[in-house]
């Protein structure tokens, strides 16, 4: 099998371990070219970045403001309100749990010692951005916001062509270079001889994600059955086939076919169910929120960075409006956040190199979280439309167009 035919986790996966292996023996001179890699791509994600705002969040507002509606509008404001809720709730859980398992026997500040190898690259090309990250997430929503009051599609058409072009560069460009990135950082990570605290850390954290995304799923179901007067566990149960294909496929797009058919057999309205669905697989990314909020302050710990919850706030409201933009593409949630990482948080190049890894890393299960909270929102919208639980006649109809 061709190396670019493995999924993404696996190409991560053995760039991790070869990484890992590799640094024990090799000579620095072959560490040197890598590092002249990383330099590289390191400075085209910091030009890129601006851009990355501009052409993902300007037309993603434009369309939603283009396109209003009542239900549009109350299905944006709950999957908003999921996102913070989820971001939110992996804070105070994160920040209760952290402290003991984080600083139990390992030095949290252990990835300072990375910095103490100093592997040079042979040499480097600066790529200064157009323009700050902040300015460009204020230009994007002035621009995206005026959009709205438009009544041309003539910019609108324009972002939305940049947004492809950025969705491309996104998949064809630093999508498959990440592994061999990623490689390259772990090489530095081996040859400074933090291997294993560093890989104890991941798995502790990856182990605390995996639990509270559970949590927030029944917690969701919970809620939407309270709202719409059904079996809260039977819906969550209906829903699993969308989940387990999420593991597999990594993209909430890919998956929409099964989750609408899901939310079907838990008797949604397939008028409320085909619109709810396909919206909520662009804006609810309650999970990939989840997986950013805790690994960024994990890696808060690791570095021995003071965590202030001000900051948290700011941080968590701007991170929902930032995953409506995300792409649709394995990694763009982590991709579309980065801007807002560094401003909020002040990550440096190897924090960031290091949080898409261990979020790639999970990429599925911040997907199939996603894609199965969407299930929950429709049984609220369904209730809030008044919807009417559909015949067996009408479930077979759009089942078959599914098909």
């Amino acid at each position: 099998m061709k190396f670019s035919k493995i999924p993404l986790l696996g190409r991560v996966a053995i760039a991790i371990v070869l990484g890992i292996i590799i640094g024990q023996f090799a000579p620095i001179w072959f560490a040197r070219i890598f590092a002249t890699f990383n330099s590289l791509f390191g400075n085209f994600l910091s030009f890129i970045i601006p851009l990355i705002i501009i052409g993902l969040i300007t037309p993603a507002i434009g369309e939603l403001g283009q396109s209003a509606g009542r239900l549009l509008a109350i299905t944006a404001l709950i999957a908003y309100f999921s996102t913070l809720f989820s971001g939110f709730f992996t804070y105070f859980s994160c920040q209760a749990v952290y402290p003991s398992i984080l600083t139990s026997g390992i030095d949290t500040g252990v990835l300072n010692a990375i910095d103490e190898v100093v592997i040079a690259p042979f040499f480097t090309i600066e790529m200064p951005p157009v323009m700050e990250v902040m300015t460009a997430l204020i230009l994007s929503f002035c621009v995206g916001l005026g959009i709205t009051f438009l009544k041309g599609d003539v910019l609108q058409n324009a972002f939305q062509e940049l947004k492809e072009i950025i969705t491309l560069i996104i998949r064809a460009i630093i999508i498959p270079f990440l592994p061999l990135y990623i490689f390259g950082m772990f090489l530095a990570i081996s040859i400074s001889g933090q291997v294993y605290p560093v890989i104890m850390l991941f798995l502790k954290v990856v182990l605390v994600i995996f639990v509270l995304h559970i949590l927030l799923l029944i917690i969701q179901f919970l809620t939407a059955g309270i709202i719409s007067g059904r079996n809260p566990f039977k819906a969550l149960r209906t829903m699993l086939p969308a989940y387990f294909t999420a593991l597999g496929t990594s993209s909430s797009a890919a998956t929409i076919p099964v989750t609408l058919e899901c939310t079907l057999k838990n008797r949604i309205s397939p008028n409320i169910a085909s619109f709810t669905i396909p919206l909520c697989a662009t804006i609810h990314l309650a999970g990939s929120t989840m997986k950013i909020v805790g690994f960024a302050l994990a890696f808060q710990y690791f570095y021995g960075m003071p965590v202030d919850f001000v900051t948290y706030v700011g941080f968590i409201f701007m991170l929902g409006i930032i995953m409506i933009a995300a792409p649709g593409v394995p990694g763009g949630a982590i991709m579309a956040a980065i801007a807002i990482i560094q401003s909020f948080l002040g990550f440096n190049d190897q924090m960031i190199g290091l949080m898409i890894t261990i979020y790639i890393a999970v990429d599925s299960f911040g997907t199939a979280c996603n894609v199965t909270g969407d299930g929950a929102i429709a049984m609220i919208m369904d209730r809030i439309a008044g919807g009417e639980k559909s015949s067996e006649t009408e479930k077979s109809v759009v089942e078959e167009s599914i098909a």
